[in-house]
């Protein structure tokens, strides 16, 4: 059974969904029979959805025939109004996010209008819909649109953005179906609670709004449904950062101690003074030379902690690949996706060291105010379902946590993309080198080509490359976000050649021209050395879309694979050293392997422990969720 729309059916689902997780048959083949109930809707069925139609709808519940004629109602507008005919693959995907699950759609089989689908029946449902996506272009975007598949339903669509006054924002979230970030969600629900001192349930709001007028209506409703797009990335990925509303501290004391650390710690000489763990980031102190105890430390250990965090900023927090300077500002880059991290600052007096390394000034410590995860977030939400095209190495995180199936979608075409393997260099130098001979050849021949980096730094050290070179390209990462969707929506032309940092959650498609898919399509090369294979898949997926070719492949050095101190990378060089390239190459997927092995099971332990802290917040504070919202 699809979702059901009342209270006491929701434990029936459950129960049911319990029982299906256990059969050996897969959930595909329910949804393919929902489909075909779907499309053989008699066409005098399909009628106009008035207010009483949808609240018989309502009435009738999900998995009735009325619910598969909102189904083909659906599927017909979409013909009528945006001119596009839903692909199986798509309805297949509707069906198991509308069935509160997780679905695995390959990059590029269309997830944004599958999304839009699952949100048009469940707002005819009767459903209040929050729509996230990875970030604020695709908010307008997606918005944009799917909006006259909406409107031609009678349903509202609004998006949400942070640059919108609270009363546009209060406004918005009443429309039937709200797109937004995740981020943006999550903060405006922490701003409630804060205002509301914790005192969230409906009587208290209620005699708030009595008192204090409009201006005490919560910014966001209560939590109904949402529809979570790069599901992987914001579920798991982006769980392991806590979100925290902050409020500036004026505290002089601090200041004056980031300053006093900061200026001992570059007196400090390294291996005679301290010793730094690079595979641990840690720093030990060893050194006499330390500075007596001055007014603004509480005690040794309270001095010894400042001058490592001032050291962790001079030695493990890179320019171009942790935090970019705009405007005068340090800006953290997000290690997931590249871009800026807006509005986010290291905690104790970590952000203003790393700006006194910059010659700027440090900005004001800032006080937690309010803090949650995502993974205790979205629980809040009476139903959840999402979709992204990397999710089989998650599942039993997902499951455990989020208690969220998931259903592989099918692709529509056969996959003709070519894997081209491994290559192993000894340095970047040669890298760079031989990556300059090699664009050059593939735009000879009229073939596209993504470049993949780990860092800002990274890409920015290949465009100088192909720079000198005389090699026409263009760069996105952190520091172009503002061009992102016109420099990936034109990497697809002939002779193009793009060099972007992760390419997770991009969102924006690649359309590859017609000529360059007669010569091969579009051709991923990537030197990242990602912590996970979903990453690499991410950047892969950029190529060879919908049944049109393309290839990829991996460059690495092993200049790279010592910094990173990866597995076998003694192996590897030997190897190299003694019979080349090609066997060297052959040892490059297990080392990655058990490199991404290692990364993903320290990451699981640390979204675990982080996981564990925040239910204490949400549990212990004031600003505790109450479950009375519902």
């Amino acid at each position: 059974m699809i979702q059901a729309l009342t209270a006491s059916s929701w434990t029936q689902r459950s129960f049911h969904r319990s029982l299906l997780a256990q059969m050996p048959w897969r959930p595909i083949a329910r949804y393919r029979r929902q489909l075909e109930r779907i499309r053989h809707v008699p066409p005098q069925l399909i009628v106009e959805p008035s207010t009483q139609w949808r609240a018989m709808l309502q009435r009738a519940g999900v998995g009735s025939d009325m619910w598969f004629e909102a189904c083909a109602l659906v599927d017909h507008v979409c013909r009528r109004a945006l001119g596009k005919v839903p692909y199986d693959t798509q309805w297949l995907a509707a069906l198991a996010m509308l069935d509160g699950r997780l679905a695995e759609m390959a990059t590029g089989e269309g997830k944004t209008l599958a999304l839009g689908l699952a949100a048009a029946v469940a707002a005819l449902s009767g459903r209040r819909v929050h729509v996230l996506t990875a970030n604020p272009y695709l908010v307008e975007r997606d918005a944009l649109l799917l909006a006259p598949l909406y409107l031609a339903l009678g349903l509202r669509v609004r998006s949400v953005a942070e640059g919108n006054d609270l009363d546009g924002r209060r406004q918005a979230y009443r429309a039937d179906i709200v797109y937004a970030t995740a981020k943006t969600v999550v903060f405006d629900a922490l701003r409630d609670e804060v205002v509301a001192r914790g005192e969230t349930g409906e009587l208290m709001m209620g005699a708030r709004v009595l008192v204090e007028g409009d201006a005490a209506v919560p910014v966001l409703p209560a939590l109904d449904m949402v529809l979570i797009d790069e599901a992987d990335s914001i579920l798991v990925d982006e769980a392991s950062m806590p979100l925290i509303v902050s409020a500036p501290q004026k505290d002089p004391a601090t200041r004056v101690r980031t300053w006093t650390a900061w200026k001992h710690a570059t007196a400090l000489v390294a291996g005679r003074d301290y010793t730094l763990d690079e595979g641990r980031r840690q720093i030990h102190l060893k050194s006499p030379r330390l500075p007596a105890l001055e007014r603004v430390w509480i005690s040794e250990a309270h001095r010894d902690e400042w001058i490592e965090t001032a050291l962790r900023a001079r030695h493990f927090h890179l320019k171009g690949r942790d935090y970019v300077v705009r405007d005068g500002l340090v800006c953290i880059v997000d290690p997931i996706t590249g871009r800026v991290a807006e509005g986010r600052q290291w905690g104790r007096g970590l952000h203003g060291m790393v700006a006194l390394k910059e010659k700027l000034v440090p900005p004001p410590e800032l006080v937690t105010v309010a803090q949650t995860t995502y993974s205790c977030f979205f629980p809040r939400y009476r139903d959840m379902a999402g979709m992204s095209g990397t999710l089989r190495e998650l599942r039993s995180e997902l499951r455990s946590i989020y208690s969220l199936d998931l259903v592989a979608i099918p692709l529509r075409r056969p996959s003709r993309r070519l894997n081209m393997g491994f290559r192993v260099f000894d340095d970047e130098s040669s890298l760079h080198a031989s990556l300059v001979d090699r664009i050059g050849g593939l735009t000879k021949a009229n073939r596209a080509v993504l470049v993949g980096t780990d860092t800002v730094a990274c890409s920015e050290r290949v465009s100088r490359a192909l720079s000198d070179a005389g090699v026409a390209h263009r760069v996105l990462n952190a520091d172009q976000g503002a061009e992102e969707a016109s420099i990936v929506g034109s990497a697809g032309a002939p002779g193009a050649v793009t060099v972007a940092t992760h390419m997770a959650g991009r969102g924006t498609d690649i359309a590859v021209a017609p000529e360059v898919l007669a010569h091969g399509g579009l051709h991923v090369l990537s030197l990242q050395l990602n912590v996970t294979g979903r990453l690499d898949r991410q950047l892969i997926g950029r190529c060879a879309r919908q049944g049109d070719p393309g290839s990829h492949e991996h460059w690495v050095s092993l200049e790279l694979m010592k910094l990173e101190k990866m597995p076998l990378t003694k192996m590897t060089t030997r190897v190299f050293e003694a019979f080349g390239e090609r066997l060297a190459a052959s040892v490059m997927p297990a080392s990655l392997r058990l490199f991404q092995r290692q990364r993903a099971q320290k990451a699981r332990r640390h979204r675990a422990r982080l996981h564990a802290s925040a239910r204490y917040w949400d549990q212990s504070l004031a600003t505790a969720y109450r479950a009375n919202e519902k």
